[in-house]
């Protein structure tokens, strides 16, 4: 048996086949004939981009619009200048084959990306090697065998699954994931879990364990990978499997029910989105709104700097996807880990704790008022609120707040229509920020705790780093006080709520002690609402606020984990 990440959830048992990718030789010698390169390499583009726009319609056509966004992404990839213009200086300028070009500025936008501490970019390093070797495999002339003609039902078993292979499998053969590397907000994870497929990555060596025709029974409940089960195995794992799909099936069922606790208490859950296709997961898993919208792709995902009208367009879009429910804007949360190519940022010693976010637009105030106008004038199409990322204190508040007034100003000016009662609240990342909550409440109408980097500063622990990331724990008593602080300001009578919108939002493992702490709203990535919404109406909040409280005297995050899932295994609440 070998364990690994729970990716997508599921069993599936089937023959292996292991996938093994074309070893491409590229040649580190300088050439003579340059424009001969850069005609080759220009080549290799047109032919990587029908491509990629053949398997984007296939993806259309089999996973929907959601899923299939991310070859518009690789497309732009192609586009990006600065991944042309960099292969081409390349081979101008130091005279490298097209291949070796392409080679060096794919590792070198991989290695940016790669390094980021936000798990959603960081898995975007995939998509860009993804296209990299793309156009490097058309350089060459190799042709990639493709998992669209399997003969029979198969579990994939590789080192990696890229967007592109997983797009282009024939999803009825294709019964299982088991990957070597591999993270759970990684591409290859996401595409599983829309295709419905259970894969558990992370493995490590699975490639080299198993053989293709080895009987193989992926357990993406357990993140487990038994190979060459026996008789009892077999049968185990196909009653579990009828259990989960029985499970599904309840899920299913809750979809257009409101998230309300066995005594009444009512909360919102809502989606984490990062761009206008990401809506259509959130309405199909019954999401009510969108509790955090990630703006920065706007930028990123652009060469030059996305205009007012752009902008506008994309919330716009998004708000009248939801006229009932709220979309909770970030403004641009760039700088430390996210960079964006046409905005010079100085290199910092420690870009975490440097000139980001707030503090960047603070600096940057013609590109904070283009957003915020956007923001406001797209606010007449539906709920939309603002929230301010990386508050460390109520001055910084009053700044932001001081701004958006001044951009109301113009539009008054202007005769452009808003809504003049526009709700604005910030994240509740920095513990200063926590530890002041009562000062910050005077200002704003709501907060939302980003888990993630709250737990990331709290506990000195940088999570992307192996050596030290056992100590990121969100279960620890410190970070369980933090939210604390911050949900005992924003009780029913003053009016403010608190919402969530780091991971912790959506582990079920969290779930009822969440509640039992007054969390209001839980925003969390689509795939994870069905799950969280049959928790919270399988409890009574008066229950589950005693639950938290014993959980609050407890001492250590193992033994609150511990006893968040005793408790739940008495009230009889399965996790999948």
């Amino acid at each position: 048996m070998k364990e690994g990440i729970n990716a997508s959830p599921g069993i599936a048992i089937a023959t292996a086949h292991v996938y093994e990718k074309c070893v491409m030789e590229v040649n580190h010698g300088k050439v003579d004939d340059t424009q001969s390169e850069i005609e080759k390499f220009q080549g290799a583009i047109t032919e990587s981009r029908k491509q990629i726009e053949a398997i984007q319609a296939k993806a259309i056509r089999e996973l929907g619009e959601e899923e299939a966004a991310i070859f518009g992404a690789h497309i732009m990839v192609l586009e990006d200048p600065e991944f042309v213009d960099g292969v081409e200086a390349e081979i101008n300028e130091n005279q490298w084959g097209a291949d070796y070009a392409v080679k060096l500025v794919t590792d070198r936008f991989y290695l940016i990306f790669d390094q980021m501490d936000d798990p959603y970019f960081s898995a975007r390093a995939a998509d860009i090697k993804d296209v990299g070797n793309r156009v490097l495999l058309n350089i060459l002339g190799i042709v990639q065998s493709d998992l669209s003609q399997l003969e029979e039902d198969v579990i994939i078993i590789a080192d990696d699954l890229t967007p592109s292979d997983t797009a282009q499998m024939d999803k009825n053969r294709v019964k299982g994931f088991a990957t070597n590397v591999g993270s759970r907000t990684s591409h290859t994870a996401i595409m599983a879990r829309s295709m419905e497929i259970p894969a558990v990555l992370g493995l490590g060596d699975i490639t080299t364990t198993v053989k293709t025709g080895d009987t193989i029974v992926v357990d993406g409940l357990n993140g487990k990978v038994i190979i060459n089960p026996d008789h009892g195995q077999l049968e185990n794992y196909a009653q579990e499997n009828r259990k989960y799909l029985a499970y599904l099936k309840e899920l299913e069922e809750l979809k257009d029910l409101e998230a309300i606790t066995l005594d009444g208490h009512k909360v919102e859950l809502v989606g984490n989105i990062g761009e206008p296709n990401d809506v259509a997961g959130v309405l199909h898993n019954g999401g009510v709104g969108v509790g955090l919208y990630r703006t920065e792709f706007l930028y990123m995902n652009s060469d030059t700097m996305p205009g007012e009208e752009k902008q506008l367009a994309a919330y716009r879009s998004v708000l009248e996807a939801f006229p009932d429910g709220p979309v909770i804007i970030r403004t641009l949360d760039i700088g430390g880990d996210k960079k964006l190519p046409y905005l010079s940022l100085d290199d910092e010693m420690n870009p975490f704790l440097g000139l980001r976010a707030i503090r960047l637009c603070f600096k940057e105030v013609e590109l904070f008022k283009i957003q915020l106008r956007a923001i406001l004038r797209a606010s007449v199409y539906g709920h939309a609120y603002i929230m301010f990322p990386m508050i460390s204190s109520v001055t910084e508040v009053r700044q932001a707040k001081a701004m958006v007034s001044e951009c109301m100003q113009e539009l008054d000016e202007a005769g452009i229509l808003y809504d003049k009662h526009i709700k604005i609240g910030v994240m509740i990342e920095i513990p200063a920020a926590a530890m002041t909550a009562d000062i910050i409440a005077k200002e704003v109408d709501f907060f939302s705790i980003g888990t993630n980097d709250l737990c990331q500063y709290a506990l000195a622990v940088d999570r992307m780093n192996q050596e030290v990331s056992y100590l990121y724990d969100t279960f620890n008593p410190g970070i369980l006080r933090l939210i604390k602080l911050v949900t005992k300001v924003t009780a029913p009578q003053t009016g403010l709520f608190t919402g969530m919108c780091g991971e912790m939002a959506g582990d079920p493992a969290a779930t009822i002690l969440l509640l039992g702490l007054g969390l209001d709203e839980f925003s969390m990535s689509a795939f994870s609402i069905p799950q969280i919404k049959k928790i919270i109406r399988s409890v009574r909040y008066e229950d589950a606020k005693v639950i938290a409280e014993t959980a609050m005297n407890l001492e250590t995050g193992e033994e609150v984990l511990d006893y968040m899932l005793a408790e739940m295994k008495k009230l009889n609440i399965d996790i999948k």
